[in-house]
């Protein structure tokens, strides 16, 4: 329907100054199809509420088929292995795995060092969760084992748990090793429990609160405090233990401090040849058990001491697992299941921690090399763990003189891709600066409070800086891009122009009650209009008119009593006068009285007349206050993903605002969800009907000029909320 045909827009162009008419007949406002407000919208396509499935309800029904299904659900291994391609990835995956256990077997030996163990513990880790996770886990390519980020978590933990001596020339290893040794099995499977416990209640999602950013802000910090943690063993000194806060200050401090007392070493032929553990006291990595350890329960007492790092090194595990597995994932076209990945590395925890394993997650260099070496599923990793295993029962006894300063050396060059993040900080730069300052404050709370209260603060300043930044986005006034329904900011479209008679204003980001007054202010300053001052002077003026109305019938009323009583007061009766002169008298006296009366009521009458054709007194115009140039505004809430309670008395008050100020207020484009929001919330009534809410923009701005809001005699009023 054209707008320029109708009769519509001839009201509107009388309400508008030549220039904007001109304007109004110069753009075609037409639509190819009927107007639709909510109302004809929801009838038009029979909207109703989408049924709701109570979830519950199935996982209380148990078949036979269900619990096949929840088997292959939490054991994977028994829906791929049985397919698995003999022929086409068995050779890539025997030769990956043996790759990825020449790479496992000195990474064991020096992350356990990092944990705070015996190195042996570290070839612990390796086999046993390894081999758990290649029965549940789902992802194909990750190589799951030892890693710097979580040893070192690890070793925080331990080393205020149980430090090393209270005096440096004080230390038995052996006393040490023997504390230590419960507390990571111990943490091992309280971090399994917790990973166990959030998979199965389906709590994957947790991850996605650590953005990227934040996570490579964060390893790169724990890459810096494993090479610091390095240098004792690189110059072969003995630190005291420092923990808590500004630890690692004090550590590189000590280094500095005790630079001139290192020692010169060699390899590990150099080592057992020239007897370097007892010429130079150099440490070596020493006695290997050969064999299995038997499986030892938890120590329970721990558990509140231990608590709050098993839920941080849980958190970080699964974060670390969980984005590697979906890059390999979606670059070799498989999907991997979040919550099934937090149960699987739990377990991998849980049951490692029985026997005496410290936490563990995947390696992101082991992963690669798995990738690149033709490894094509979780069958490389069982083979890694077996060749691991030989070196448990067997080999270990060839690594008894091999100096820790090597295993240093092997740890600080695997740290090479993760301090290569550092780079990030100049990407980001010139990408997103509000994710630069995310990386920074998280490397610096990390590097200064150590990495559990540095992950702490990190994700609640990533939180916090998402609500600063849905409290400030962008408001934008819309104008039409030139022949099409489309309405743009005018500030960023030059040929966007605001429909004459019309503003339309738009927010970024839903309104809720962090940036509801801020929604509020920005509208009322976009539209170029000082609303509060033309509603605050308007109530001046009319309390004004009220009161001059009030003072005006009390002097009548006054007058009144003072005539009345003066007409008692003169009345005087003259006892001689003739009762003819007196009848005469009150003839004469009824005729005036009758006269007197027939004029009041004519001009009674005249004055009604003339009152109901005067315009009303409480307009804007009658009360000499400037009129806003525009009729009618529009709200888009294409934005809102969901309304408050905020939200609705903010939407409430910009209604009763701008129509005391002679503006009717539209809504369009809500998503279905935010209309049935808005029902529960019992916002539309009377005043405000599902006829004020349409389908886009477009809807509404034709909508409103042809049926420009007229001043109304008695306006439909909305209580402010």
């Amino acid at each position: 329907m054209g707008l320029a045909d109708a009769s519509g827009p001839r009201d509107t162009q009388a309400l508008l100054s030549a220039t904007q008419a001109m304007e109004l007949r110069r753009r075609d406002y037409h639509m190819e199809r009927p107007l639709l407000n909510q109302e004809h919208l929801e009838e038009l396509g029979r909207w109703g509420s989408a049924p709701r499935t109570h979830q519950w309800r199935t996982w209380l029904q148990c078949s036979r088929a269900q619990a096949y299904a929840l088997l292959l659900q939490h054991l994977p291994v028994l829906v791929w292995l049985p397919r698995y391609p003999v022929r086409d990835w068995l050779l890539g995956d025997l030769l990956s795995g043996l790759s990825v256990a020449i790479m496992q077997l000195p990474q064991g030996l020096a992350y356990a060092l990092l944990a705070g163990l015996p190195p042996v513990f570290g070839l612990y880790s390796s086999f046993y969760p390894v081999f758990i996770y290649f029965l549940f886990g789902t992802s194909r390519h990750i190589s799951v084992g030892t890693f710097a980020v979580m040893s070192v978590m690890v070793g925080s933990v331990t080393e205020s748990l149980a430090p090393q001596a209270l005096n440096d020339s004080m230390i038995n290893e052996t006393a040490r090793d023997a504390a230590r040794v419960p507390v990571a099995s111990t943490l091992s499977v309280l971090v399994g429990l917790f990973q166990v416990g959030l998979g199965l209640i389906h709590f994957g999602f947790v991850v996605t609160y650590l953005s990227e950013p934040l996570v490579r802000g964060y390893t790169t910090a724990a890459a810096v405090q494993v090479f610091v943690s390095q240098l004792k063993y690189v110059f072969g000194l003995h630190l005291s233990s420092h923990s808590g806060p500004l630890s690692l200050i004090y550590t590189v401090l000590e280094v500095c401090w005790k630079l001139p007392q290192s020692k010169l070493i060699g390899a590990t032929g150099i080592s057992y040849g020239m007897g370097l553990k007892h010429r130079f006291e150099v440490d070596v990595v020493g006695n290997i058990p050969a064999g299995l350890v038997p499986p030892v329960a938890p120590n329970t007492k721990l558990f509140s001491k231990l608590v709050g790092s098993a839920f941080t090194i849980a958190v970080v595990g699964f974060a670390i697992a969980i984005s590697l597995g979906k890059i390999f994932a979606l670059r070799h076209g498989y999907r991997v299941d979040s919550n099934q990945e937090l149960v699987a590395l739990g377990l991998s925890n849980l049951i490692g921690g029985i026997f005496q394993c410290f936490p563990v997650s995947c390696s992101m260099s082991r992963s690669l090399v798995q990738e690149s070496t033709g490894g094509n599923s979780q069958v490389a990793g069982a083979i890694s763990s077996l060749f691991i295993l030989l070196i448990i029962v067997k080999l270990g006894k060839l690594f008894h003189d091999l100096p820790k300063a090597v295993l240093a050396a092997i740890i600080i060059v695997n740290l090479k891709g993760m301090l290569r993040q550092l780079s990030d900080m100049r990407s980001l730069w010139k990408a997103n600066r509000a994710d630069l300052l995310i990386w920074l404050v998280t490397f610096t709370a990390t590097i200064l409070l150590n990495l559990d209260l540095g992950l702490v603060v990190a994700v609640i300043f990533s939180l916090l800086l998402v609500v600063v930044r849905t409290q400030m986005p962008h408001y934008s006034v819309l104008g039409q891009v030139p022949d099409t329904d489309i309405y743009r900011d005018v500030a960023e479209y030059s040929e966007a122009k605001e429909v004459p008679g019309v503003k339309v204003f738009r927010s970024s980001a839903t309104v809720y009650f962090a940036n509801a007054e801020f929604y509020s202010d920005a509208l009322k300053q976009r539209c170029g209009v000082d609303v509060d001052f033309l509603i605050s002077q308007k109530k001046k003026l009319l309390k004004k008119q009220e009161q001059l109305k009030l003072k005006q019938l009390q002097k009548e009323e006054k007058l009144q009593k003072q005539a009345a009583s003066s007409k008692g007061a003169s009345v005087s009766i003259n006892v001689n006068t003739s009762l003819e002169d007196m009848r005469s008298n009150n003839v004469e006296d009824c005729k005036m009285m009758q006269v007197s009366s027939g004029d009041k009521m004519e001009d009674a009458t005249a004055n009604g007349q003339e009152d109901s054709k005067a315009p009303d007194g409480s307009t804007l115009k009658a009360l000499g206050l400037p009129q806003p140039d525009f009729h009618s505004l529009i709200l888009d809430l294409g934005a809102l993903s969901f309304v408050d309670t905020v939200c609705l008395k903010s939407l409430k008050n910009i209604f009763h605002d701008f129509r005391e100020i002679e503006v009717e207020v539209y809504m369009a484009a809500c998503h279905s969800p935010v209309v049935s929001q808005l029902e529960a919330g019992h916002f539309f009534d009377a005043s405000i009907t599902k006829k004020h809410l349409f389908a886009s923009v477009h809807d509404a701005v034709t909508f409103a000029l042809q049926h420009p809001r007229p001043v109304p005699d008695s306006p439909v009023s909305v209580t402010r909320l």
